[in-house]
C-alpha cells in the first residue's frame, strides 16, 4: 500500500479541523487495537489499513455528496459493525445526528464505548435487527440518508429497511464496481426506485476501488 497524505485528504473531504480529526482517529484506531486483542472487531488494524481502508473510505462519500459535510441531516448506518463509517464521520461532520445499527451486541458495545471516549454528542448506537426496527414507528421515514458498508447485499438491505428514509431520503450504499455490477439487476427489480451509481474512484493509498450507489423512491411510490 502507497503512502499519501491523510491530512489533506481530509481537509479534501470538508473536514474543518483535520489536524484535529486526525488526533482522535487516533485514538480510536489505539483502542480498538487494544479492545481487537480480547473481542474480535476487525482484521484491519494496522494504522496502514486503518487509514487507508476505515478513515478514508469512510469520509470518501463527501466527495460526492458534500450536502453531509455542512447540513444537520440524519443518517442510518446498517450493519456498523467496529463503527465505519459511522464513527468516522460523527468525528468529522458534528452536524450529522448518527445512528449506528448491528445485530452482534459485541459490535455495539465497542461502538458505543469508542463513541463515549470520544465525547461523542451526535452518534446513537442501537442493538437491534434492520427488519424489526423497520417495523418501529420511531425509525420509519426518519432519516435522511440510510447508507452501509462491508455488509448484506443492497437490495436486501432495502427490502428490510424499506420504511427507514424520509420523504426525499436516499440510500447510499459503499460498493466495489464488481459488488455494484452483480447487485444492480436484482436493484432494477425494486419497480418503485431509481438507482444510480457514482464514478467509480480509487481510495487512498491504491486500497482499492469503490463506487457509491444510490437508491429513491419514485415520488408518486
Amino acid at each position: 500500500m502507497t503512502a499519501f497524505d491523510l491530512n489533506e485528504f481530509a481537509a479534501s473531504c470538508g473536514v474543518k479541523n483535520p489536524a484535529e480529526f486526525l488526533e482522535k482517529c487516533e485514538i480510536l484506531r489505539k483502542f480498538l487495537e487494544e479492545y481487537n486483542r480480547n473481542v474480535n472487531l476487525t482484521r484491519l488494524t494496522s494504522p496502514e489499513d486503518f487509514y487507508a481502508k476505515h478513515v478514508a473510505d469512510s469520509l470518501s462519500i463527501a466527495h460526492f455528496f458534500p450536502e453531509i459535510t455542512t447540513e444537520k441531516l440524519k443518517i442510518a448506518d446498517i450493519g456498523c459493525g467496529a463503527g465505519f463509517p459511522s464513527l468516522i464521520l460523527a468525528l468529522a461532520y458534528p452536524l450529522l445526528e448518527i445512528t449506528a445499527i448491528d445485530s452482534i451486541g459485541k459490535k455495539i458495545t465497542f461502538v458505543k464505548l469508542a463513541s463515549e471516549k470520544l465525547l461523542l454528542d451526535n452518534l446513537t448506537a442501537i442493538h437491534g435487527r434492520s427488519v424489526e426496527l423497520n417495523c418501529r414507528q420511531e425509525y420509519q421515514h426518519r432519516f435522511d440518508i440510510v447508507t452501509a458498508r462491508a455488509v448484506a447485499p443492497s437490495p436486501k438491505i432495502c427490502r428490510e429497511a424499506s420504511r427507514f428514509p424520509a420523504k426525499n431520503g436516499r440510500f447510499i450504499f459503499y460498493k466495489t464496481p464488481q459488488q455494484s455490477a452483480e447487485e444492480r439487476p436484482e436493484l432494477d427489480k425494486l419497480s418503485n426506485m431509481r438507482w444510480e451509481n457514482s464514478p467509480v474512484f480509487t481510495l487512498p493509498g491504491d486500497a482499492g476501488e469503490r463506487l457509491f450507489s444510490t437508491g429513491k423512491y419514485l415520488k408518486n411510490s
